[in-house]
């Protein structure tokens, strides 16, 4: 019997190395972590490149900048997931 394997997205890989989950990082890692964000010239750009998308006039070119973004936001969402998560776990009333 032959399995089907479902193709994993970059995303799912990521969530997997950077578990977000799971807490861990020293307090002083996790504010710098939180600090990490896009420059004013890259968020131009992203919301450039987005208007142009929802207007349905991105080339080929820009569509693939466009999806780099999505991919670099993503990671980054995960690295704040995750330094929020151990920020909160420290200040978590111990029983």
């Amino acid at each position: 019997m032959q399995t089907t394997v479902t193709p994993l997205t970059e995303a799912e890989i990521w969530t997997r190395i950077i578990m977000p989950q799971k807490n861990g990082l020293s307090p002083e890692t996790a504010r710098l972590l939180l600090e990490l964000t896009f420059a004013e010239e890259d968020t131009a750009r992203m919301n450039d490149l987005a208007q142009k998308n929802r207007e349905g006039v991105l080339t080929d070119d820009e569509r693939k900048e466009l999806a780099l973004y999505v991919k670099v936001g993503d990671v980054l969402s995960l690295l704040h997931l995750k330094a929020r998560k151990s920020l909160d776990h420290r200040t978590e009333p111990r029983s």
